[in-house]
């Protein structure tokens, strides 16, 4: 059998945490692309038996030496040329980060045109989850060098120092926070009762919303992330990435939740990755690059 032969790269290393059961950091997105037609390397900065938003649970950490001999591994590897793109998630400690950083310039230095996205997980509505040091390397180290990043709300007020209670704050934020594309996820929505993701670039201000779901399980940002890195490397347009990604986070979501689930049930609703039919609202917002118009 003769294999099929492509010379775009199209791998995906993705590094973030690791959990026994669970569907968060690399089982979400490791999935998510590779249900979307991606391969990937996975990298795990952390172990744990379950996200400790559950209980109590055991934390390895790879020592830092071994961290970086391991990712300086994979700058060397001969096979550096499939990678199209790196998607950093949750940190083990601060020291990971130069490594994560030089493994993005070895890949774009292989691939010129190739993705970085950061999703700087350190933190929700109830504050900072990661120590300080790691929540400032993911600021001052990683995010500079991201061409997305997709922060949560509260990750971004944190990174900004100040709150953002509506959309217009939050859009300065994300206009001075670095990537030349920021989605932020759990955003103001203009829907009562509604949340949303929003999508600032060099172009555009779009806002796709939806109705909040009470106590949803962990891993929502982590998906949102590897979806919307695959619609992009997918080649949609930003905008149809944005609801599409959207409507699949959201779909997944919704039917976990019917069903009771403490975890996102991704192996039960693979097809909403690629074939979303939930309802999303999509709004083109006023760019802050542009003059405003009576």
């Amino acid at each position: 059998m003769n294999a099929e032969k492509t010379d775009a790269p199209r791998a995906v290393i993705v590094i973030s945490s690791h959990v026994a059961r669970g569907s968060v950091g690399n089982r979400a997105a490791v999935f998510a692309l590779e249900t979307l037609g991606f391969p990937v390397w996975a990298v795990p900065t952390v172990i744990l038996p379950w996200h400790p938003g559950h209980s109590r649970a055991t934390r390895i950490v790879p020592p830092l030496d071994q961290f970086k001999a391991l990712l300086a591994d994979l700058e060397r590897a001969p096979w550096l040329g499939e990678v199209r793109a790196v998607l950093s998630g949750y940190l083990g400690e601060a020291g990971q980060a130069e490594a994560v950083a030089s493994l993005v310039a070895a890949v774009k230095a292989r691939t010129p045109d190739a993705l970085y996205v950061c999703d700087p997980v350190m933190g929700d509505s109830g504050g900072l989850y990661v120590p300080e040091p790691t929540a400032a390397a993911l600021r001052d180290r990683l995010m500079p060098i991201a061409d997305i990043a997709t922060p949560n709300r509260y990750e971004l007020e944190w990174m900004a120092g100040a709150p953002l209670p509506d959309i217009k704050a939050v859009t300065a934020a994300a206009l001075h926070a670095g990537p030349s594309t920021m989605l932020v996820t759990s955003a103001p929505s203009m829907l009562t009762g509604g949340t949303g993701n929003f999508l600032l670039d060099g172009s555009q201000a779009l806002l796709a919303e939806h109705r909040v779901i009470e106590r949803p399980p962990n891993g929502l940002g982590d998906l949102t992330a590897a979806v919307y890195l695959a619609r992009i490397l997918s080649g949609q347009p930003p905008a149809k990435a944005l609801q599409s990604t959207t409507t699949a986070v959201y779909e997944i979501l919704a039917r976990t939740a019917k069903r009771g689930g403490d975890e996102l049930q991704l192996e039960t609703d693979a097809q909403s990755l690629s074939h979303p039919m939930a309802m999303v609202q999509l709004r083109h917002l006023l760019h802050p690059g542009r003059d405003k118009r009576a």
